[in-house]
């Protein structure tokens, strides 16, 4: 077997800049090194891991000096675990980045004229702020150097419930605290695990693919109505019982107890029946009086602060006066389309998953609101110039697309439609701006307000109002 070629290691490295997808940078003889928790200022020794024509990849082996900028990490799994990759990061810190990169995205990639931009809006909770959290049990979780030391000769516990290791399928972490979604979650996570291991409940094989316990999975509701969701690999259902009665016993706050029985390949239940144990198979949201049903399979913004804020800027951006035809791309479950509906003459929502639309027009339908019509299908397939002529023009488009942005025939059917105004929301500012320079023939950006919904983390969601020139 060949052995793999070892790289030197550099001494004295100083991390000068953030760089894309949370990675941090450094030079060497003028090649840019890219390196993962540490922060610029901070002095480190280096072991290459990887060498490119234009880059290289690196770890750090010590810590020389620490940057004046650098904040001890809130939690203990930090620098394992996959989340929350910039709590070594001071939060201001964050958010000058992430509006950076914003502006970096446009300019570089867009090259269109560009108004001064708004100051990035923060979260106003840097913690506890997520309302959906999903866990995979193991039955061979993932062991720290640390552990594997101090287990030597000694029989340690190898089931764990957690969050996957990045890039690797198999390896689970086994979380003690988790600091992303409110108390109540950690409660119920540890509670499940300690009964699984007391009644000998077995965890699942995520390599062999064999055991009870497969995932768990937590939403919460502003309303204050909890959800959890056990998924369950082997049908066994005196197990099943016992673990869903106790849930439902032991954690009577919880409105909706569900359970799946999933023996796929893959961990989606989007294609699986979901049980109702107790309670109802939905909790509800709540923002400006409006309601919003979320099941076991909705998506819902995983920040419900901050998504209010997000929705606000829309509405803001959109400008109504009351009398607009609006059409909604990228709709979702059509929580764009029922907030903004009160402000609009006709919301026309469109969306490719058929069950999100389900949501959207039974959300709809909650909410009293008659002036919406939402539309299930392939965005390229469904917004035509037919679609258009029977439908009518609209006067303001709202779009929300997935990170890869808009097919090519979305841009080219909306320039058809030439709505006034175009509000186009992006959680990924580079495809963004490359639909930003496609739209420019007709319309001029006129604001820019970067979002943040996802503190300790590098992602960031951008509005952008259009106006057409």
């Amino acid at each position: 077997m060949r052995k793999k070629k070892q790289y030197p290691i550099l001494e004295n490295v100083e991390i000068i800049d953030f760089a894309a997808e949370g990675m941090a940078i450094a030079k060497h003889e003028g090649k840019v090194i890219f390196v993962s928790h540490v922060c610029p200022g901070d002095v480190v020794d280096l072991q290459i891991t990887r060498k490119k024509n234009a880059y290289m990849e690196g770890r750090v082996v010590k810590m020389v000096s620490e940057s004046p900028n650098r904040v001890t990490p809130f939690c203990e799994h930090f620098g394992v675990c996959g989340g929350c990759k910039w709590q070594h990061v001071p939060y201001e810190m964050q958010i000058a980045y992430k509006q950076r990169q914003v502006k970096d995205n446009l300019e570089r990639i867009g090259k269109v004229e560009l108004p001064e931009f708004m100051p990035i809006l923060g979260s106003r909770q840097t913690q506890y702020y997520r309302n959906k959290l999903e866990f995979t049990f193991s039955n061979k979780r993932w062991m720290t150097y640390e552990e594997l030391d101090a287990s030597q000769g000694v029989e340690v516990e190898t089931n764990g419930l957690g969050f996957h290791i990045p890039k690797l399928f198999d390896k689970v972490l086994d979380i003690k605290k988790c600091y992303l979604q409110e108390e109540f979650s950690n409660q119920v996570r540890l509670d499940v695990k300690n009964f699984a291991l007391m009644n000998s409940l077995t965890f699942f094989d995520l390599r062999n693919k064999g055991g009870l316990l497969r995932n768990l999975i937590i939403r919460t509701a502003s309303t204050g109505e909890k959800m959890l969701i056990v998924v369950f690999y082997e049908k066994k259902m005196e197990q099943i019982n016992l673990l869903m009665e106790h849930l439902k016993n032991t954690f009577p706050e919880i409105t909706s107890l569900l359970y799946v029985i999933n023996q796929k390949a893959n961990d989606t239940i989007m294609d699986q029946e979901v049980v109702v144990y107790a309670g109802k198979d939905f909790i509800e949201e709540e923002m400006e009086g409006l309601k919003f049903k979320v099941g076991p399979k909705s998506f819902y913004q995983t920040n419900s602060l901050q998504a209010y804020e997000l929705y606000k800027v829309v509405r803001d951006f959109a400008n109504f006066t009351g009398e607009e035809l609006v059409y909604d791309l990228y709709t979702g479950t059509g929580t764009i389309a029922n907030f903004i509906a009160r402000s609009c003459k006709k919301v026309i929502g469109i969306e490719y998953v058929p069950e999100a639309i389900e949501d959207a027009k039974e959300n709809a339908t909650l909410n009293g609101l008659k002036n919406t019509l939402f539309f299930a299908g392939d965005m390229k397939d469904i917004l035509t110039q037919e679609f258009i002529n029977q439908h009518g023009s609209p006067d303001v488009i709202i779009t929300d697309p997935p990170r890869a942005g808009m097919h090519e025939d979305v841009i080219n059917t909306i320039l058809f439609a030439t709505p006034k105004r175009i509000v186009y929301v992006s959680c990924n500012p580079a495809t963004q701006a490359r639909d930003l320079a496609l739209l420019d023939e007709k319309y001029k950006v006129m604001k820019v307000q970067p979002v943040d919904m996802f503190p300790h983390t590098h992602h960031v969601e951008n509005v952008v109002l259009l106006e057409k020139r």
